[in-house]
């Protein structure tokens, strides 16, 4: 074996750690400069929030070969077995959602450097801790570390929300801290009565005993996971329990926003998770339990987000509204419980998050040109550009602007056409229009629907009213945000008049086109991310390879013991 070869075997069991060591470390680093090194700090975030890109998209690497089904997947810090010890685990879905969360990190880390970050103190550092909180909850394997990654992001987003002070940022703030903290109490009480049922809090363990519990502990095992379902739903934004998302989103900084969007994913993915894990086909009487639930829950949230963005005036409304409605989706899709179709909601994911994550960034620049806007200079004549002038173009028969001077030969301002082409792609992707990945991921999702050919097929699934009833709201949904998206731009670019051209940097418009250009990749590799996104819902919908892969991983043997010294005879060693 090769030098490379021997370092890169050595090294791909403890990168699973990287991200959640990574940003701990950069996160102390920053802690110990002063509030005056903001270039410093600028630089470590932007390159510790691109090392670990890379670091996810190897790991993406890594969950796509076979051998991530052994051992090599799951890595045990304390060297104890599962399920006594702490277990991370990289499989397809934590692998995929490491890559989202890296990718939008690196783009509100570099939008925050143009202006954004010097708004307040210790931005950087929360930003890094708000990245090990979601990369611990995406690779943890048991529900105690769980808790403890939802404290660390929750901790961190409490300071990132306030950044910026001002009333609305410390109102919205105070709502948004109670409402958390009333979930994590759930959260601890649904997870100690989990424990006391069936002793154990490891995930695959969990997935184990389910079946073997006792008929009369059933009810309470139950109710042990409502509760726990309703802190995560809470996370996830379902209504009625959403009420806080939409001021508290859009009071934030534009940065944070973006973030933000991937907070209620997390609570998606717990879900999801969990559901598959604990409650599948394996889980005998308990098998799919609060399916109907999570299909009713996830169906009134999508039409409480699709009437929220038609009632929306301001832009950051808009934005949370629309992360509202691209849960309430999910949510719904997860309940029936069919790997086709969750399939189609994990690509759907992938392109709603980055899309919303854009129109909060696009919201703050456009805000900013519609309140900053001065009149335009008056239309004059230069030795460059004769042919523009009024003077030399004949009118008759043309189309003519509001100061009577001819449309033909306005050359629209490089910045206005980046914004209204941006907030054009965001349209296309949140209302689901093709050519653009929302279409995909809703077709995919509502040709599961109509053929359903999965496993969940084999189980009884029928497309029946709740079905069809999802079929109409990914339709409707789509143009009710349509109706509500394209009113929108009509009053900010079309209409809008005597507006000096936006005046936009570098780093603002790099994050959004990089955030744009990730969807349209989803749409050039969708036949590859789909077959990704199928091999995952499969593997979610048939846990058994996981939950072996974590109970057999076994600890690092201790190195062979150097060889007693020879003794003399009759002494004792």
């Amino acid at each position: 074996m090769s030098i490379t070869a021997s370092i890169t075997a050595w090294l791909m069991p403890h990168l699973i750690l990287a991200p959640i060591a990574l940003p701990l470390l950069t996160a102390g680093l920053m802690l110990l400069l002063r509030e005056e090194r903001q270039r410093t700090k600028v630089t470590l975030n932007i390159t510790s929030t691109l090392v670990g890109l890379v670091v996810a998209v190897l790991l993406l690497v890594q969950a796509k070969e076979p051998s991530v089904q052994t051992s090599l997947g799951v890595y045990l810090p304390g060297n104890w077995p599962a399920p006594f010890g702490i277990v991370l685990v990289i499989d397809r879905l934590s692998a995929m959602m490491l890559v989202l969360t890296s990718t939008v990190a690196l783009a509100t880390v570099l939008f925050s450097a143009a202006r954004w970050h010097r708004a307040g103190v210790h931005f950087h550092p929360l930003f890094q801790f708000q990245l090990m909180g979601l990369a611990g909850a995406f690779l943890t394997a048991d529900l105690f570390n769980l808790f403890v990654f939802f404290e660390i992001m929750l901790a961190a987003s409490y300071g990132l929300l306030l950044h910026g002070s001002g009333r609305p940022r410390v109102s919205a703030g105070l709502h948004y801290i109670a409402i958390n903290l009333a979930a994590s109490s759930l959260f601890l009480i649904g997870v100690s009565m989990l424990y006391g049922i069936t002793g154990t809090l490891n995930m695959a363990d969990l997935a184990q005993s389910i079946a073997g519990v006792a008929v009369a502990d059933r009810g309470l095992l139950h109710a042990a996971a409502g509760i726990l379902a309703v802190a995560f739903l809470i996370k996830a934004a379902v209504w009625p329990l959403n009420f806080w998302l939409v001021p508290a989103y859009s009071a934030a900084t534009a940065p944070v926003g973006a973030l933000f969007a991937l907070m209620t994913k997390v609570g998606v993915y717990s879900v999801l998770r969990l559901w598959t894990l604990l409650f599948g086909a394996e889980a005998g009487e308990s098998a799919l339990f609060g399916s109907q639930w999570l299909i009713g829950g996830g169906m009134l949230t999508m039409a409480f987000g699709a009437i929220g963005m038609l009632g929306s005036q301001r832009l950051g409304h808009l934005a949370g509204f629309s992360a509202v409605l691209s849960s309430g989706t999910l949510l719904a899709a997860v309940g029936f419980g069919q790997n086709l179709l969750t399939s189609g909601l994990l690509y759907y994911l992938l392109s709603s998050t980055l899309a919303v994550s854009a129109l909060f960034l696009l919201t703050d620049l456009i805000d900013r040109w519609r309140n900053d806007g001065a009149n335009l200079a008056p239309y004059e004549q230069t030795d460059d550009a004769p042919f523009l002038s009024a003077d030399l173009v004949p009118t008759e028969g043309m189309n003519l602007d509001d100061k009577e001077q001819a449309l033909i030969g306005q050359v629209i301002p490089a910045a206005a056409a980046f914004l209204g082409l941006a907030f054009m792609a965001c349209t296309l992707v949140i209302a689901g229009l093709p050519p653009l990945p929302g279409f995909v991921g809703k077709f995919a999702m509502v040709h599961a629907l109509l053929n359903p050919l999965g496993l969940g097929a084999a189980q009884g699934f029928r497309l029946g009213a709740a079905g069809w009833t999802l079929v109409a709201l990914l339709v409707g949904s789509g143009l009710l945000a349509l109706l509500a998206l394209t009113r929108a731009g009509i009053r900010h670019f079309w209409s809008a008049q005597g507006r000096a051209s936006p005046q936009l940097l570098v780093l603002e418009g790099l994050p959004i086109a990089l955030l744009l250009l990730a969807c349209v990749a989803l749409v050039w590799q969708a036949g590859a991310v789909m077959r990704y996104t199928q091999a995952t819902a499969d593997a979610l919908h048939a846990p058994g390879t996981y939950v072996r892969a974590v109970m057999t991983a076994a600890p690092v043997a201790p190195s062979p013991a150097a060889a007693p010294e020879t003794l003399p005879p009759g002494s004792k060693p």
